[in-house]
């Protein structure tokens, strides 16, 4: 028996982009490749597959995952044209525009923990002074209206006044931390196309032969190859389970467009703008605004939807080309099978709604990091954790998306069929009956692996239909003047940080100049 054989020492990443730098990046700062370790992360990367860079935004975590790598956050703000996120602003997403603009905030903080003291059954009772739920909950929302950043100059890299994330430029990150990986964590790196996949007697992969004539070896490989999934889904036949039945966008038109100046304001924040058939990304980078119209093309052809993103941009957009996107909306049956574990694109994909996949590439690179078996043997064990755990956190985040549709009471057919009965899933129907009588509970959410937590659901259900909430639900008001009083505390904790903050293209532009202070 070959004993060296069974351990797991060799591991190949297929493909490049967010996912594939991010895995090789924290699997190489986790098994410490120095000139004296027996591990090697070899990652592969086709120098003829361009990067997908569909909706540009990440969530808090990113701040974690950029700080634990050792990356400097004012030179990754500068490499990688980064900008602050707060949240996403959802317009007209509650109805058509003929009765006039809808807003609401999914924000990234609340003053109180609705874990400890939840305030919203409080705003169901109409106890917050006629606020949207958002500004009566989160001083973020004040801070968002005015562009307003979520740190000061001061604040040490990767400490905010309020939580953020990032918007990013997709092709810079990944050379970015591509050059990192390679330089710094010892990351092995290959410019090549795949030729062919080699299977031993067990199953498994043992080799990537490359057309550049290099044959690979590996004990454990990692797709990151995108929507084409070359090991998981075409070399080990794990098939695809389609979710276009629940969630009924295919496509999407992305235009990257210029400011009008360098001193544009800069929002801290992501747009979504509801349209007749889909809805726009708006995402505003230091020098450039990412913006896309995802549509269902059942519903509205191509060049409507390209002629939709044209008068959304204005003139502005005439002399730029936009780029086409068809979305495979869905995820493999199984995450990792045999000896190889899919990340990004090869292992799911939903809508870019709220930003979901560069958080699921980070928590699938976390799991790999700290359960990857040290052997064969354990494989099994932990193979079916990780799949039982993102199978879980997929089927929660394709409910969340749905949630923004089956609230919506816009009359387009498109709108009106992501309400029929048959599009939305039981888990997601359940809750919903739940919700119209009792206030959104902590219990519900008991998962430390659910993507989304109660706030989050509290900002989307309250913000688009507080009102029918408000009148519906059987609320449970024991502590109405601590209540009072909590909200008074939001109003003036609000006004204070406003007054401290400076607008967002100041702080940036600061940033890239100056740089951030070091704890």
């Amino acid at each position: 028996m070959d004993v060296n054989r069974d351990k797991l020492r060799s591991i190949v990443i297929l493909g490049g982009g967010t996912a594939g730098w991010i895995t090789a990046a924290k699997l190489a700062k986790q098994l410490d490749l120095s000139s004296q370790s027996e591990y090697r992360v070899t990652l592969v990367e086709s120098p003829d597959i361009p990067i997908i860079g569909v909706g540009e935004g990440t969530w808090p975590t990113m701040r974690k995952t950029l700080s634990e790598l050792g990356i400097d956050e004012a030179e990754f703000i500068r490499e990688c044209g980064a900008t602050f996120k707060q949240g996403t602003k959802f317009v007209n997403w509650k109805q058509d525009t003929e009765s006039g603009e809808s807003v609401y905030y999914h924000l990234f903080s609340s003053i109180y923990d609705p874990a400890d003291f939840n305030l919203a059954p409080y705003w169901l009772g109409r106890l917050a002074d006629g606020q949207s739920y958002a500004s009566a909950v989160s001083a973020q929302y004040q801070v968002c209206e005015e562009g307003l950043a979520p740190k000061q100059i001061t604040t040490p890299q990767y400490d905010g006044i309020l939580s953020y994330a990032y918007h990013l430029d997709a092709g810079k990150f990944s050379k970015f931390l591509a050059r990192y990986a390679v330089e710094n964590l010892g990351v092995v790196h290959r410019f090549a196309n795949l030729s062919r996949v080699l299977i031993d007697e067990s199953g498994d992969i043992s080799a990537l032969e490359l057309d550049n004539g290099e044959c690979i070896s590996g004990d454990f490989f990692v797709d990151c190859s995108g929507f084409k999934s070359l090991l998981l889904g075409d070399a080990l036949g794990v098939e695809f389970q389609s979710v276009s039945d629940v969630l009924l966008t295919d496509s999407a038109i992305a235009i990257q467009i210029p400011y009008e100046s360098e001193v544009a304001p800069l929002p801290s924040l992501t747009s979504s703008t509801a349209q007749e058939s889909g809805w726009i990304w708006d995402i505003s980078l230091q020098n450039r605004r990412g913006t896309g119209h995802v549509f269902s093309s059942e519903y509205m052809s191509h060049d409507e939807a390209e002629a939709v993103l044209r008068q959304y941009l204005g003139d502005r957009a005439k002399n730029i080309d936009a780029r086409s996107l068809k979305m495979e909306i869905g995820y493999r049956k199984k995450f990792w099978h045999k000896n190889c574990v899919a990340v990004g694109l090869s292992a799911a994909f939903v809508e870019p709604l709220e930003a979901s996949a560069i958080f699921l590439v980070e928590a699938a690179a976390n799991m790999l990091c700290e359960m990857l078996p040290d052997d064969r043997s354990s494989i099994p064990f932990v193979r079916d954790a990780f799949n039982e755990s993102f199978l879980f956190r997929w089927k929660k985040t394709i409910d969340f998306i749905k949630l923004h549709y089956v609230l919506s009471e816009r009359s387009s057919a498109f709108w009106k069929d992501n309400r029929l009965e048959e599009t939305i899933p039981q888990s997601l129907s359940d809750q919903l009956k739940y919700w119209s009588s009792h206030p959104v509970s902590k219990y519900q959410f008991s998962s430390a692996f659910e993507p989304f937590p109660q706030e989050s659901y509290q900002y989307v259900l309250y913000g688009m239909r507080g009102e029918s909430f408000s009148n519906s639900c059987r609320l449970n008001l024991s502590r109405v003047e601590e209540a009072k009083a909590k909200f008074a505390q939001v109003r003036k904790i609000s006004e204070a940080v406003v007054k401290g903050l400076m607008p967002h293209r100041e702080l940036i532009d600061k940033v890239v100049r100056y740089g951030i202070p070091k704890i």
